[in-house]
């Protein structure tokens, strides 16, 4: 059992690596260029297969896998009844205070100001425990939109039609991101909460 555990545990740690060795090796062009070109040996036949013309669905569902994945790693890394149990406490503790302020409660608001760094301190606790789940969630999370960013790159002419916005090449920019990489992030993220909510999955900022 204790041999077990200590495979876990080494498997666990490779992975943390990895994630932090992608995390920060995005931020140099030659790293970037390198994972896309060994992700397009995976990707390319998966495009051909959904037709060039369809690189919005592939997007899409590179998106949404990103949803899914990043979902499923929050409910098993992160303890939801811990989360669950401080947001309840945190809003009490909320309400508490704003009642107090309201009826100038000199000793609740007192009492409550004698809670408040313990309640900070409780509330970075939980912060740091979905922190590191962050460094996992990069290891497919990461890859894909790299195999993107090279993809985009060789295809400067690629063209999706937005709501709104109407046809936008996807590797111009609107303020400081590109049009596909909104297109990515806005799937992820409706999907995401459509998952989370439906999982029950609870964050330290809810």
């Amino acid at each position: 059992m204790e041999k077990t555990q200590s495979i876990k545990d080494i498997i666990s740690k490779a992975v943390l690596v990895v994630g932090i060795f992608l995390f920060i090796g995005v931020m140099f062009q030659s790293v970037r260029d390198g994972i896309g070109q060994v992700m397009d040996v995976i990707m390319s036949p998966v495009l051909l297969l959904v037709g060039e013309s369809n690189f919005f669905l592939l997007l899409s569902a590179m998106a949404i896998i990103t949803a899914i994945y990043s979902s499923l790693i929050q409910k098993y890394l992160v303890d939801q009844n811990q989360m669950r149990d401080f947001q309840e406490r945190m809003k009490v503790y909320q309400r508490d205070m704003k009642e107090a302020q309201k009826t100038q409660n000199t000793y609740l608001l007192k009492k409550l100001e004698e809670q408040q760094a313990g309640m900070m301190e409780e509330q970075m606790n939980m912060m740091k425990q979905q922190f590191k789940p962050m460094f996992y969630i990069v290891i497919i999370s990461l890859p894909l939109l790299m195999w993107a960013y090279y993809y985009i790159g060789g295809h400067p002419d690629a063209t999706l039609v937005f709501p709104f916005w109407g046809t936008q090449f996807l590797s111009d920019k609107l303020f400081i991101f590109t049009y596909w990489l909104y297109w990515y992030i806005l799937s992820s993220f409706a999907f995401s909460q459509v998952l989370r909510k439906f999982m029950n999955i609870t964050t330290a900022g809810a």
